[in-house]
């Protein structure tokens, strides 16, 4: 059986996400792994727990809550505004008109979200407008659109008032289609949690995780890589454990 390798969570510009999996496929070949790419067409849960995966890119609400067998390998250190070490945050985002407006202001609104495991764009801001809910209720309507990006465009087309984006997300869109934001503005950010694990699978033995991350930690150190990585936000690599997710869960988010 083939080991797969994967990055499904920021393919938001194809040619950069080949250039990635590429440098990592060469990355593993060098020390002699021989490696499959994959882009993940099924449910991303199925994928994250197959048996024949090397590396994939996960979320950290799944990670704790869906994915208890697989292994952390470890996280990305982002550049984009929000991202501090491994930890990143959720931006809020509103119409333009919104700008002035709080998030208190929002109660009784409808909210769109990318999908009820995300750490981003549900998990997190559930938590934040829990202390501003009236028993139990602060959004009259949640809806769910599958992507960060397509919560946008629900926004910007008055079918949603406000979405927690992923800061690395909302980064790579302001670059890649501006389009998308331009009437669009940021109220606030949530607390910085732990950023999007890199994970294997749970028969993963030791020795291939060392591996792993001595070809990370020279992907994001070696100035071959440099302008991939600039071009995708990654200035740094951090071995992680489960530990450093269980604040997803208890919401007490400590400050970098």
């Amino acid at each position: 059986m083939s080991s797969r390798i994967a990055f499904p969570m920021y393919d938001l510009y194809r040619p950069d996400s080949e250039a990635l999996i590429q440098a990592v496929q060469d990355l593993l070949a060098a020390r002699g792994v021989a490696v499959t790419p994959v882009w993940p067409q099924e449910d991303l849960l199925t994928h994250w727990q197959s048996d024949d995966l090397l590396l994939s890119q996960a979320c950290g609400y799944p990670l704790v809550t869906r994915l208890p067998e697989v292994q952390t390998v470890g996280c990305f250190h982002y550049s984009a505004p929000g991202c501090e070490g491994i930890r990143y945050r959720s931006l809020l985002v509103v119409r333009q008109r919104d700008r002035h407006k709080t998030l208190a202001d929002f109660r009784g609104t409808r909210t769109v979200c990318n999908a009820p495991d995300s750490q981003s764009g549900y998990n997190v801001f559930m938590q934040m407008v829990a202390p501003l809910a009236h028993q139990g209720i602060f959004f009259n309507d949640v809806i769910f659109s599958g992507s960060h990006r397509q919560s946008l465009v629900e926004i910007g087309e008055g079918r949603a008032d406000i979405a927690a984006i992923d800061c690395v997300t909302f980064a790579l869109l302001q670059r890649h289609a501006p389009q998308l934001i331009a009437n669009l503005a940021v109220i606030g950010a949530s607390p910085a949690a732990p950023g999007l694990p890199l994970i294997t699978a749970r028969n993963t033995p030791p020795s291939r995780i060392a591996l792993l991350r001595v070809a990370l930690r020279q992907l994001v150190s070696d100035p071959a890589y440099r302008t991939l990585c600039t071009a995708l936000f990654i200035s740094g690599f951090s071995d992680v454990s489960r530990h450093d997710y269980a604040p997803i869960l208890s919401g007490n988010y400590p400050q970098p």
